[in-house]
């Protein structure tokens, strides 16, 4: 079965020491650190570890789980032990989803650098892979698992057991005569080819034949007309029709003949149904396709929550990491809790727990290198300071020095704005939110003084002091304002001038009421609420609240009471227009499927322009009565049939799931809703339901769908086996695959469901 990959695997120098296997410390923690016997399988696609070299091996990763590979002084453990190891000795594989990173020191810079060139090479090959390469590659995972006694081929026992591993539950003898269908060599056994094509007779569409049957006369091929009608009627096509059909066969009919002839063979047209062309997610709105030039507050804004932790709020772990895996995840706004920490230098913790602490030097440092890797606009830093004078001076001076041009430490052109820059004046600048002494127009007239007072000075050495003093100076000497201020609140800590003027655009403010807030605030100022506050907000006033997020930004946050971490239904907040919605993204589930639905589209940039009646200071629209003009749609989903669901337990080899399919839409209170089809019984590699959903949507402009596929138990309400969430807005019409997510966002590649969409204008009566 290796033959497989073996051909096109990029094998190297390094990927040959890999497959030997090296003596490599695994770390765990400052007192765990113990010798483990790291080996790269034959395949060159799964690393397996031991106590020992010839000890008992068991899995330790696949090539295609892992993210990428950094070097040793990027890990914050790794430091903290740099007197015991040297850091060019070690390196850390850092997973994709949220599986913790494997920290590992090599013997030697040598061995260090084999591994970490080899992994990463690897990775590149795994990344780059086609459909046909990834199945292979899937093909020869199930292989490596199935053949037991590791000879390189496989018996007929050894096949039934895979057949048990893979969810399928065969009569014997049918699974017999596959077997030897497939065994033309007659050895009794199968070997990677022979395999590949008992994995082929397994895999038979009999549902996408009978469709491909529909358009075509001779059933055997479609020809350029009869595909053009099939993309035109079905998949809605529309005027580009003609032109796309062209496109597709060149991608995927796979017979040269077929190509030059304009015909798609039935291999070919399966192909493009499992192909991101045949997807349920529109490829059109995965790039940036929005106007990114609106002011901020037009845009929701991905948001994370008490982004240092990488646990619960109470214990868990503070670490830089929470802030690499927000910003890498997409997150354009994380938060920052600040304390007086020793030697001066603040640190940054959830306050009053036991949660560990870290600098925030090194949050600020870690910002700098991961706040544009995912993403080319702008970056929120909402600051909870909770610093001494003093230490905010620190926090200012590390803020200017370590992100440098990339801080935004004055409007954009030096003068009064009358609206939020956009996304795209912004991009790459990192912005403070937090409080502030004084408005940005006092602000700017300070500027132009001092400007003034320093050409009046010039060339005058004893007025540099003088002009020092004033900036250092304490903030009641900047401002009758804030002189009253600290008046009134003795008690807080005093703000620092030089941190205050590093707000420019998101003045932290108190909400009192949306009149307040129209009457005395300026548009530049932001309010953060409670998500218990923010929805009973909703509800009494749903329409102020749409009208204060179409001219300010508003932040809503997790109630205390989840210290747990745990996260509450973004969509309703999102509803009233609420731009940074801030989740726990260190927690997966439900609420997390539903924010990196909203934000798949666009780039993934974190930013997803606001539908316009969300984006209008006199807008009618309230979230908890929606009413017309809004084009009310209904939907029919047929779920025809699923491919290869995995189990959600691979330890018990015995069982096989029942699955079932939910769909759920999230948008306004009247168009949240769930369906689901029947259960198949023991079919979890090819089931097939037929049913068909049908939905009234009154605002399809917010709702997001959630396909789940679950494993039927009516003692536990049922098992989770996979889902995919998108926007209705970004949903193809016609016959479409949905490529399925783990729990914690990966994908659970070749699992899918394949279904048919039709969406029609109106509310119509149940047709299912």
């Amino acid at each position: 079965m290796v033959s497989l990959m073996q051909g096109r695997l990029p094998i190297n120098q390094d990927v040959l020491l890999m497959q030997k296997g090296m003596l490599v410390r695994k770390v765990r923690s400052k007192s765990w650190k113990k010798l483990r016997y790291f080996r790269l399988q034959d395949d060159g696609m799964t690393v397996w570890h031991a106590r020992q070299a010839g000890g008992k091996a068991k899995p330790s990763f696949s090539i295609s789980d892992v993210e990428t590979v950094r070097e040793g002084h990027e890990s914050e453990l790794l430091r903290s032990l740099a007197e015991e190891f040297p850091l060019e000795q070690g390196f850390t594989i850092v997973f994709h989803g949220r599986r913790s990173n494997l920290d590992l020191v090599a013997n030697s810079v040598e061995e260090a650098q084999i591994w970490m060139q080899g992994l990463q090479h690897l990775v590149d090959f795994v990344t780059s892979m086609d459909q046909k390469e990834r199945l292979d590659q899937w093909l020869s995972d199930w292989f490596q698992r199935g053949d037991k006694n590791q000879d390189g081929r496989m018996s007929f026992p050894e096949v039934q057991r895979l057949l048990h591993l893979m969810n399928v539950e065969m009569d014997q003898e049918y699974a017999l005569q596959l077997f030897q269908a497939a065994d033309t060599s007659q050895s009794g056994t199968l070997e990677g080819e022979e395999f590949v094509e008992f994995y082929k007779a397994l895999t038979k569409r009999p549902e996408v034949q009978e469709v491909f049957e529909n358009f075509s006369a001779d059933g055997q091929k479609l020809t350029l007309l009869e595909f053009v009608d099939f993309l035109r009627e079905e998949q809605k096509e529309g005027e580009r029709a003609s032109d796309l059909a062209l496109e597709l066969i060149d991608r995927y009919e796979p017979s040269d003949s077929g190509k030059v002839r304009h015909v798609l063979s039935l291999d070919g047209f399966l192909s493009y149904l499992c192909s991101k062309d045949g997807d349920v997610f529109n490829p059109a709105y995965l790039p940036i396709y929005q106007d990114m030039t609106q002011p901020l507050n037009h845009y929701y804004i991905n948001s994370s929550h008490n982004t240092y932790l990488v646990g619960d709020q109470l214990c868990g772990q503070s670490s830089v990491e929470g802030y690499i895996r927000a910003l890498k995840r997409g997150c354009r706004c994380v938060e920052v809790d600040i304390w007086d920490g020793p030697s001066g230098e603040p640190i940054v913790y959830h306050g009053h727990t036991l949660t560990s602490r870290i600098l925030f030097k090194d949050v600020v440092a870690t910002v700098a290198q991961y706040a544009f890797q995912t993403s080319d606009y702008p970056v929120i830093l909402s600051l909870e300071n909770h610093c001494t004078w003093e230490q905010q001076q620190v926090m200012a001076l590390h803020l200017t020095e370590i992100l440098g041009e990339q801080l935004l430490s004055t409007t954009l052109d030096g003068l009064l704005p009358t609206q939020l820059p956009s996304p795209e004046e912004l991009r790459r600048k990192i912005l403070v939110k937090g409080k502030k002494l004084q408005t940005l127009e006092e602000d700017l007239e300070e500027e132009e003084e001092e400007e003034v007072l320093e050409s009046q000075l010039e060339g005058e050495q004893e007025a540099k002091p003088e002009l020092e003093a004033q900036f250092e100076s304490e903030p009641q000497e900047l401002s009758p304002r804030s002189k009253d201020k600290k008046k009134d609140k003795k008690s807080k800590p005093i703000m620092c001038p030089s941190l205050s003027a590093l707000v420019v655009y998101l003045k932290a403010v108190s909400f009192h009421s949306f009149t307040h807030s129209r009457e005395h605030y300026r548009f530049y100022e932001t309010s953060s609420f409670s998500e218990t506050k923010a929805k009973s907000l909703i509800k009494e006033a749903g329409n102020a609240f749409v009208q204060h997020n179409a001219w300010q930004l508003s932040r809503v946050y997790p109630s205390g009471l989840r210290t747990d971490s745990s996260n509450y239904n973004p969509q309703e907040l999102w509803n009233a227009g609420c731009q940074m919605v801030a989740m726990n993204v260190q927690t997966a589930g439900l609420e997390m499927d539903i924010c990196d639905g909203l934000f798949r589209q666009n780039g993934g940039c974190g930013y997803v322009l606001k539908p316009d009646f969300l984006r209008d200071i006199q807008s009618s629209f309230h979230p908890e009565r929606p009413i017309s003009p809004f084009k009310a749609q209904t939907l029919l989903i047929q779920v025809i049939s699923g491919q290869q669901l995995p189990k959600e337990d691979m330890t018990k080899e015995r069982s096989i799931v029942d699955p079932l399919v939910r769909v759920e839409i999230f948008g306004v209170r009247p168009d949240t809703t769930r369906q689901e089809t029947s259960y198949v019984e023991n079919n979890g590699f090819n089931p097939y339901w037929g049913q068909t959903l049908c939905f009234r949507v009154l605002v399809p402009e917010l709702a997001l769908l959630r396909f789940v596929v679950n494993d039927y138990n009516w003692k536990t309400r049922h098992d989770f086996i996979g889902q995919y969430t998108l926007p209705w807005t970004c949903m193809q019409q016609g016959y479409r695959h949905i490529h399925l997510l783990s729990k914690d966002g990966t994908s659970l590649h070749p699992a899918s469901i394949f279904v048919h969409i039709c969406i029609r204008e109106g509310l119509e009566g149940d047709e299912s």
